[in-house]
């Protein structure tokens, strides 16, 4: 499957489970909604209900305008122009709710005139074995000029939606359905991005294997004609393009090798006290010749006044060679390669500077991933494995270091090694 078609079925996809997703939202509103009307409306009836009875034993005229004034979701207040036992109104409540099916949790209160201020209040919990005692919030007051009580619900919001137990149990289904459909497409996408390098691996393998074999081959029938041996330094050439082609061979497969065992967790160190500067040194010294060639030139500014870490003295040299060898290949212009050390209590930094074509923001968070190679643009003979800055990686980091790359595009590129004392 192609990656367009596997995109477009991806957006489909994901605009259908967001269709979903809405619908199911705004279907679970309209639910709580209606469970909300329900309430009002239920609440009403049995405080309208309650009001009346108290203003018939006070013989009172029962007013035509509606008793109970709704002052936010969860807060009621009912008239009543006089004064009421708390105990008589507190059974007419719990009565009144029980017969109404209305099992919720609630706090009341009387306001007396002459006083200005709620005189009594109390929490009714219906639960039977609470888990925790209650919290009273306290009855806000209303008017200042008859007596009233009012009624709270601090656990509506709550209730209402573990009575919505079906709404409830889809919508986290439907959670569910969307972060496992967003986790299956993320790891299709990302087995799909390691499938395309694991395939530009093999391709760039075979090609960077068929070259010297090729040459090898060529060779090998040149030395096979007899005239041949009347001309020694032709003998010498081929000999000679026939073992560099052959350690070529031998460092690309022990380049794939080392990350090999790395990945198996095969690697042994051997841990010993060392002078990062010599490793420095000798890995500038392999790939001297190379800078030369190219008419660049290596830069020192070895400022760290202690260079002595405890590390594998040839895992650290390679990885400074693979900084050394990516500053030679991927520049246009002669290298100028700055070589650069800092030390401090803990450990040493090192820093490898170069004026190559650098590398774009998209491609730092991606190179030290296996096999991943930056797109080279018009440099086109550039080899390698997009293994070299994955090994600098784990090597680093099992040495309990840190390793970073600061770059821009056209104007270099810079990489950080920091290793400790000790670890």
């Amino acid at each position: 499957m192609s990656t367009r078609l596997l995109r477009i079925i991806a957006l489909l996809a994901i605009i259908s489970i967001l269709g979903i997703a809405t619908v199911q939202v705004f279907w679970f509103g309209k639910a709580f909604d209606l469970r909300e009307k329900e309430f009002t409306q239920t609440v009403n009836v049995a405080l309208q209900t309650v009001g009346e009875y108290i203003l018939t034993v006070n013989k009172q005229n029962i007013p035509l305008e509606p008793l109970v004034q709704q002052l936010s979701g969860d807060y009621f207040i009912v008239q009543i122009n006089g004064e009421i036992n708390p105990r008589t109104l507190e059974f007419l409540l719990k009565t009144e709710f029980q017969k109404r099916n209305l099992a919720m949790d609630f706090e009341y209160g009387v306001y007396n005139c002459e006083n200005k201020k709620m005189v009594y209040g109390n929490y009714v919990s219906l639960d039977k074995n609470p888990d925790k005692a209650p919290i009273k919030r306290g009855l806000p007051t209303w008017r200042k000029d008859n007596y009233y009580f009012g009624v709270l619900f601090p656990k509506r919001d709550s209730t209402m939606i573990q009575e919505m137990g079906i709404w409830l149990f889809s919508s986290v289904v439907m959670l569910l359905v969307c972060v496992f459909f967003i986790f299956t497409l993320f790891f299709i996408f990302r087995q799909k991005q390691l499938s395309e390098i694991q395939k530009d691996f093999i391709n760039n393998i075979t090609h960077e294997f068929k070259t010297p074999l090729s040459t090898i081959v060529i060779s090998t029938e040149l030395l096979k004609n007899q005239q041949i041996y009347q001309f020694p330094e032709q003998i010498a050439k081929y000999t000679t393009i026939i073992q560099n082609e052959v350690n070529r061979l031998k460092g690309q497969v022990e380049s794939v090798l080392q990350v090999a065992a790395f990945d198996k967790e095969k690697v042994q160190f051997k841990f010993e006290e060392i002078d990062l500067h010599e490793c420095i040194r000798a890995a500038a010294e392999g790939i001297e010749l190379m800078v030369h060639q190219k008419q660049g030139n290596i830069h020192w500014e070895l400022a760290a006044e202690n260079a002595i870490i405890y590390a594998d003295k040839l895992h650290i040299t390679n990885v400074i060679y693979n900084f050394l060898e990516n500053a030679v290949k991927y520049t246009q212009l002669p290298p100028e390669i700055t070589l650069k050390t800092e030390s401090d209590k803990k450990g040493i930094s090192m820093m490898v500077q170069d004026n190559g074509i650098g590398i774009s923001p998209i491609h730092q968070r991606k190179i030290f991933d296996r096999f991943y190679r930056v797109p080279t643009g018009n440099i086109h003979n550039v080899k390698g494995f997009g293994l070299g800055l994955y090994y600098a990686k784990l090597v680093v980091e099992a040495h309990k270091g840190k390793i970073s790359v600061q770059s821009k595009e056209g104007e270099g590129s810079i990489f950080r090694i920091f290793l400790a004392r000790k670890h």
